[in-house]
């Protein structure tokens, strides 16, 4: 399997990355400030960290490349993040590796509109199983396309929830962005 990486830059955000087999999409990162080391290079120019990758693809062979469909959704991504409604449906994601069950809740996750918010439960019974909701949050908590599949949107019962390791903070600035008072 080959895979291209592309970084882009989300204004006021920081940096993520997309990950693509051809023009489907297998991984993102959503955008976070990147960590500046404490000890400038010389000269005072300060080197940035890199990105920890969360791609599991064994024996993948990274290249960085753009074309123009992969150039199209990096816009996309830049023009949510500058505050633009944008519509993430027709993106090609690899889903071959989802259960049933996983799929169905893929499938509902997509159908959750821009702006709109859903609770755990709701997301469970719209993906036809309605006493999920414990495993509907655990897929959330392991989707790897955090925008497509707009897991930010499906909160608590009691409240916002969380957002795995970028808090939620960055899930309610992220329904801020889309007109949800939270």
């Amino acid at each position: 399997m080959s895979v291209t990486r592309v970084a882009y830059t989300a204004e006021g955000w920081g940096e993520g990355e997309l990950w693509f087999e051809g023009t489907r999409l297998v991984w993102h990162e959503l955008p976070r400030p990147r960590p500046i080391r404490a000890d400038p290079h010389p000269g005072g120019v300060h080197s940035r960290l890199p990105l920890p990758s969360m791609v599991a693809t064994k024996g993948a062979r990274v290249r960085d490349a753009t074309g123009p469909d992969v150039r199209r959704l990096v816009n996309s991504f830049e023009r949510y993040f500058a505050g633009e409604r944008v519509d993430f449906g027709a993106v090609e994601l690899e889903l071959d590796d989802l259960t049933d069950f996983q799929r169905a809740v893929a499938d509902a996750l997509r159908a959750v509109p821009y702006g709109e918010i859903v609770a755990y439960g709701e997301l469970a019974r719209a993906a036809g199983h309605p006493n999920a909701q414990r495993a509907t949050g655990t897929f959330c908590a392991h989707n790897r396309y955090p925008l497509v599949l707009p897991c930010h949107r499906v909160v608590a019962a009691n409240g916002l929830g969380a957002y795995g390791s970028l808090g939620p903070d960055y899930k309610r600035r992220l329904l801020e962005l889309e007109g949800v008072a939270v």
